[in-house]
């Protein structure tokens, strides 16, 4: 008699290898193994991988591989796999500088030598690469807590995706994540469910014109970068993955693994090793190009619209907000002043020149700006002198041999190839042109994805005029049939595209189509804006010799370099409010700090929406980039139009220029270190794992929280308030007490926006003003945050000043001025310092503090041997010291800390000069 349990081993075993035959008959293919492997001599590791079985889904495999690894710098390791004998589209390295792998030829030559050597790991300062061979699979860990970071072997059960694919026109790898993995990034999306990605959500990445209120499907921009954020239970730690690839691609985001399918290209993985998520985003940057600096107008406020008929009424809407007493900075021109919607004209009866220059002149005299709109698509026209010139130097993508014909607002129009070095000298000329005719002081890069109203193969219609005036300027009015025959219009894989697997080339330009050097739409198509950017930047740049300023809506990795973005077209309802946030805490990420929204909305739903407007002037006024925009249909919805709005602008806008020289620092911080100006509370907080999922409140720099309303007819925020001591920064009084972390209702009026001040921090503020160049001119008042009522305490800031106009941003110019402020509490002795470098230009602006106010003492007793730099306090005229008690509104202890502010005002210290303030207290 047989046992019972060899048979019931046995029907195990076959079960769980026909679950395994199951589950593998799903996968693309089999994958690789590796063949050969070496150490080259500036210690990168070589290996070839052979595939193990070929199949025909989705095209013929790749048969052999070249595997190529790097510890580029002591955070960054660098993975790049690509096809072993021929060359394939990668991201151009012109377009994006960075380090090249050897090239193909050397790199067989080198690993068909007799001598290989084997490498059983791959170790680095912090992060460590190994291998699995058959499967080839490979492995990134960190070294300080053995972290793996990245996995893309199959080898078990609980994360059901294949091994490695790499085809021609379809290449797919995964990798396992842990279940309490938070990951952020993979856009340009809007996101339903909040900043951190949410698992089996579509994360689709293809360059596409559909209006942002559109949720979960592919946007203007493609950033294939992700940060992951753990927590061990006692410290978080987070890193960052880079899919270097311009080519459409799906991820696959389950919960517990993370996988790739793209349709092109290499797979040019980069790891950065943090730990800390603001370290994740500085070595980014450090890679794809540190964002751009901003003037200090572009941290002002912003007024555009399209369907500003005529210069009169720009004119009126300046007036307008200085009747109402609201900032105003700039004042923007869609198409509007266009003639015939051709780019680099004007309208002339509309907006006639002399007149135009006459406004210009008014508005420069105070200090305000013009900046106006560009489209990519050039009007078809042999009159229009912009056209003639794009064809007499060929600069425009092909199709068979002839400039590809696309429709946009003025009708059929060419599109410029920015691959091609000739159409950037010739873009260039017309941006010189076109400035000498209009003294613009920024640009606005609109419909780069390129946006097309027609799809297909176009002709003009012979005896039509296209656009009529009449129909909709939006419905192709071309001639046009679909271009399927091709395996780059029609290719084997379908990604999400539009969120609806449209096809690639739909109303965009034909996959199919040729930029310079034989290079494929199919490939180049997501780098279209950034290739634009660049070359706006380059011209802006060489003719006004000063730091531009330019909006791009379509982004790639790197854009950030050059541009600034708003995130598109979005309705006016609360859910977009609600998104907005989202949208600009990941471009944060993505290394393009300069975001905002339309606020207000873009796309108006309806003419009753005040409150909406209200509450959107009091985010939107903690935007990096703060503009109000609105379509051409529809209404009105400048800030004074309500009452109740204008009040609420007054309110925010008033902080936020009394903010800016603590904005125009963090536009230093980002320039020289990446680090978002808008920031989701975990950059502060890692450790606080409650704060992982919050969307609905952000930072600036590290210390001001903003805790908006978000939802129709509320009047309280609930707000979560990490550990430690908040002041409100529209009433320094009012003090919240968070000990372990906690959510505090706060009351918000319709008027009212919440801001919140953390212990520790210095921020520097000034006195605002109608517009930043009257603002940044006016007495400085630092204000210092310690924890409340705490024996010992360290508070620091910083403030970088300059010649905004200098295009770069730097110290050692002699146009600039850092400032590092301290202050200290010690057994009731005060102290309030400053550290300064490069003072001279401050000093000769004749920049002074007026007033310090510092939170959180402890109160009774009287103030003790107050000393400025040496000196009594009574032998320096003019200067007052107030006190005031905080009040609690909200308090983990038991409310009987009395804590209070002093305040001293009339200082006159010289910001530009290191200064020491001390006192006793009691």
């Amino acid at each position: 008699m047989v046992s019972p349990l060899p048979l019931l081993i046995i029907f195990t075993c076959i079960l769980y290898f026909a679950q395994q035959q199951a589950t593998a008959s799903s996968f693309i293919g089999l994958g690789y193994r590796l063949i050969s492997i070496q150490t080259t001599s500036d210690a990168a590791i070589l290996a070839l991988l052979q595939v193990k079985q070929t199949n025909n889904i989705y095209g013929a495999d790749i048969p052999l591989l070249r595997f190529y690894a790097k510890h580029e710098s002591e955070n960054r390791l660098r993975v790049h796999i690509t096809d072993a004998k021929n060359q394939r589209w990668e991201v151009p390295y012109d377009l994006l500088p960075r380090e090249q792998p050897p090239p193909l030829k050397q790199s067989i030559a080198f690993l068909n030598k007799k001598n290989s050597t084997s490498v059983s790991e791959y170790s680095g300062s912090e992060l460590v690469l190994t291998y699995t061979s058959d499967p080839f699979s490979f492995a990134v860990k960190r070294k300080s807590n053995g972290d793996t970071l990245f996995n893309s072997s199959s080898d078990d059960d609980f994360h059901p995706f294949g091994p490695l694919v790499f085809k021609d026109q379809y290449l797919e790898i995964s990798t396992k994540l842990p279940k309490d993995a938070s990951l952020y990034g993979l856009g340009e999306h809007t996101q339903p469910h909040g900043f951190k990605l949410y698992p089996n959500d579509p994360y689709t990445l293809f360059n596409t014109d559909i209006s942002a209120f559109n949720v979960n499907a592919d946007l203007y921009g493609s950033h294939p970068v992700y940060m992951d954020l753990r927590n061990d239970g006692s410290k978080a730690y987070a890193h960052g993955v880079l899919l270097l690839n311009s080519n459409g691609m799906d991820v696959v985001y389950t919960g517990t693994s993370l996988t790739y399918k793209t349709i092109g290209g290499v797979l040019d993985f980069y790891f950065f090793s943090g730990p800390s998520p603001l370290s994740v985003v500085d070595q980014y940057t450090s890679l794809i190009g540190r964002p751009a600096p901003m003037p200090y107008w572009a941290f002002g406020f912003h007024q555009c619209k399209f369907g500003y008929q005529n210069l009169s009424v720009v004119e009126e809407v300046v007036e307008n907000y200085q009747k109402a007493k609201i900032p105003l900075d700039v004042i923007w021109n869609d198409d509007d002043h266009m003639d015939g919607e051709k780019d680099f004209t004007l309208h002339p009866v509309n907006y006639p020149r002399p007149k135009l220059l006459e406004f210009l002149d008014k508005i420069h005299s105070i200090g305000m700006k013009y900046v106006v709109i560009i489209d990519p698509g050039i009007a078809v026209n042999e009159s229009y002198g912009v056209y003639q010139r794009g064809m007499a130097n060929d600069v425009f993508i092909k199709h068979d041999g002839e400039p590809f014909m696309g429709q946009v607002w003025p009708g059929a129009v060419y599109f410029p190839d920015f691959l091609n070095p000739k159409t950037v000298s010739w873009w260039g000329d017309e941006i010189r042109r076109f400035h000498e005719l209009v003294p613009v002081d920024g640009l606005w890069i609109d419909m780069n994805e390129v946006s097309n109203f027609c799809t297909g193969k176009c002709r003009i219609h012979e005896g039509r005029t296209c656009p009529n005036g009449t129909a909709a300027p939006w419905i192709c009015c071309l001639d046009c049939k679909n271009i399927t025959n091709t395996k780059w219009d029609d290719p084997p894989y379908k990604i999400n595209a539009s969120g609806l697997h449209a096809p690639l080339g739909s109303k965009t330009i034909a996959t199919s189509a040729v930029h310079y050097n034989g290079v494929l739409e199919y490939d180049a198509h997501s780098l279209y804006g950034l290739s634009e950017s660049i070359a706006s930047h380059k011209a802006l740049k060489g003719i006004q010799g000063k730091r531009p300023f330019i909006l791009s809506r379509s982004t790639y990795v790197g854009s950030g370099k050059y541009v600034a973005h708003w995130t598109g077209d979005i309705t006016s309802k609360w859910e977009d409010l609600r998104y907005s946030i989202t949208t600009m805490l990941n471009f944060g990420i993505f290394g393009v700090p300069m975001v905002g929204s339309d606020i207000c909305g873009f796309f108006i739903t309806s003419t009753e929406h005040e409150e909406l407007c209200n509450r959107w002037i009091e985010l939107g006024a903690f935007y990096p980039f703060s503009r109000d925009h609105a379509d051409k249909k529809s209404p009105r919805q400048e800030l004074y139009l309500w009452e109740s709005v204008a009040e609420s602008a007054r309110n925010a806008l008033g902080k936020r220029y009394k903010l800016l020289p603590y904005l125009y620092t963090l536009n230093y911080e980002a320039h020289v270190s990446g680090a978002p100006i808008a920031r989701p509370l975990f950059f502060s907080f890692p450790s606080y794992v409650e704060c992982y999922d919050i969307s609905t409140q952000f930072l600036l720099g590290n210390s001001l929280m903003i805790s908006p309303v978000l939802e129709q007819g509320k009047t309280q925020v609930n707000a979560l308030f990490p550990p430690g001591t908040w002041y409100s920064l529209f009433d320094l009084r009012n003090t919240i007490v968070s000990k372990d972390g906690a959510y505090v209702t706060l009351d918000a009026p319709l008027n009212v926006v919440n801001v919140h001040l953390y212990e520790n921090a210095i921020v520097p503020m000034q006195q605002g003003g109608m517009v930043s160049k009257d603002a940044r001119m006016t007495p400085f008042n630092l204000i210092v945050a310690f924890p409340a009522g705490a024996n010992e305490g360290e508070a620091t800031g910083n403030l970088y000043l300059d010649d905004d106009e200098l295009p770069e941003m730097k110290l050692g110019s002699g146009y600039s001025t850092y400032i590092d402020f301290h202050a200290s509490v010690r057994e009731k002795a005060v102290k309030v310092w400053s550290q300064v470098e490069e003072g001279q230009f401050a000093l000769d602006k004749g920049w002074i503090i007026e007033k310090i106010s510092v939170l959180g003492l402890s109160g009774g007793g009287a103030l003790h041997t107050v000393m400025i730099d040496g000196e009594p306090l009574t032998s320096v005229s003019n200067v007052k010291v107030y006190r005031t008690e905080h009040e609690y509104l909200y308090d983990e202890g038991d409310g009987s800390n009395k804590i209070e502010m002093i305040e001293l005002k009339g200082l006159n210290v010289p910001i530009g000069k290191s200064f020491s303030l001390t006192w006793k207290m009691g």
